[in-house]
Parts: structure tokens; C-alpha cells; sequence
């Protein structure tokens, strides 16, 4: 599952945008271009939406920063500003798309799907690992012999590592893309999970959540992507 960072000033904006595309993505928002770009660095990142006007650090100066930095995560500016000179200026920048507010969450979402397409960004429905195969429709692994549904957010822990094989995740990083930054619960709960999702794997030996000591989890895998049938 593509994981999008909203970065918008206005907390209303933020929520309405993120809750539009949670149920297809992995959505992490934050507030500014300075905790953009902090968070980018982190990695993970397969989509930006950014408006212009915020705080700090705007949309053009964040797009100027990471297009410096050599990073070519697709980009969308979602802002108010409709002037041909704004639009000018974010696709000299190295904008991918451009939507003015306010805007269609329908058409929101059909650019956010094309433009993860052209970036031949995986958006599948499954993910193959050996004979395993694991399932985000049905939050479940299964091989020939055995069949094992998760509670949503162990899925989406185990989805997200997967989909990321062998990049290392901090205990904070997955607290926020998992339960958002606004989560009451501590990293110890990515703690908990992994523990429950290591135990449920028991019989699938193909799927290993190996932990890095100081630094946090990994998922040790050799795959295939599987394409989302939908």
C-alpha cells in the first residue's frame, strides 16, 4: 500500500484530505515544509501532497529542496493559489501535478492513482513472499496449509514492512504512518505488535520481522508483487 505525506498549515484541510484517501493509502500529515522534510528523509514516502502558503517552510521551497536533494517522489500541489504565474513557477520547480481548492475528492483521487501509475509505484492488493501469500483485502496470510487473519492494525504493521523489504523503520516512524501522529499510545505498542504478528507467523517461515537493535524493524523477505485485482 502507497504511503502519501499530506503537508498542509490548516488542521481542517489536513484531517479532510487525509480521511480521503485512508481508506486506499497509508496517510501521514504533517504541517509544515520543515516537518516534511524531516519526515521525507526518513524515508518510505511514495507521494507528496503539499499546499503552498504555510509556515516555516512553503510548498515551492520544500519541492525546490527535495528536487535539490536528488529525491523524484511524485508531487502534488493542493493550494488555493490559482494564478498561471503559481503554476508556472511549482512545475519549473519540479511539480508533477498542480489542483486548486477547493477541490473534488473524486478527482483527488483519480491524479493521486495517476500519478503513483506513472511513477510504476506498486499499489497492490497482495504481496507474494515464497508460497505466502499475503492479502490486504482480506487482512490475512495464507499457503496451502495454512490461513491466518490479523486485526487491522497488525495487518497494516506487517503490510507495511513488506511493502518496504529490508529498509529499516524506527518504533516512531511506524506509530506514525500505523496510528498517526496524533496516537496516545507509546512505541511500545509497535513493540506488542510486531511480538503478536511474529507469533502468528510461526508456521510461515518465508516471513521474517527481524529487529535492529537501536534502530527498530525490518522485514527479511525475497518477493514478488502480486497484482491488485479489483
Amino acid at each position: 500500500m502507497a504511503t502519501i505525506l499530506i503537508v498542509e498549515d490548516d488542521r481542517n484541510m489536513r484531517l479532510l484530505t487525509a480521511a480521503r484517501l485512508a481508506d486506499q493509502y497509508t496517510v501521514v500529515s504533517v504541517c509544515d515544509g520543515v516537518e516534511a522534510l524531516e519526515r521525507i528523509h526518513q524515508g518510505g514516502i511514495d507521494l507528496i501532497v503539499a499546499d503552498i502558503m504555510m509556515p516555516r517552510m512553503d510548498g515551492f521551497e520544500l519541492l525546490r529542496t527535495i528536487r535539490e536533494e536528488g529525491y523524484e517522489t511524485p508531487y502534488l500541489m493542493l493550494t488555493a493559489r490559482e494564478s498561471l504565474d503559481d503554476k508556472q513557477q511549482g512545475f519549473e520547480l519540479g511539480t508533477d501535478d498542480y489542483m486548486t481548492k477547493p477541490f473534488s475528492s473524486d478527482e483527488l483521487l483519480w491524479r493521486v492513482a495517476a500519478l503513483l501509475r506513472r511513477a510504476n509505484i506498486s499499489q497492490d492488493k497482495k504481496i507474494l513472499v515464497g508460497s505466502a501469500v499475503v492479502d490486504s483485502e482480506k487482512y490475512a496470510v495464507y499457503t496451502d496449509t495454512e490461513y491466518i487473519e490479523f486485526p487491522k492494525k497488525e495487518f497494516d504493521l506487517l503490510f507495511k514492512l513488506l511493502s518496504y523489504p529490508d529498509q529499516i523503520f524506527s518504533r516512531n516512524q511506524l506509530m506514525d504512518s500505523i496510528w498517526g501522529m496524533t496516537s496516545e499510545s507509546g512505541e511500545d505498542t509497535v513493540k506488542t505488535h510486531v511480538s503478536r504478528i511474529r507469533n502468528r507467523l510461526v508456521n510461515v517461515p518465508e516471513i521474517r520481522i527481524t529487529t535492529i537493535k537501536g534502530l527498530g524493524y525490518k522485514a527479511d523477505i525475497s518477493r514478488e508483487t502480486g497484482n491488485a485485482k479489483k
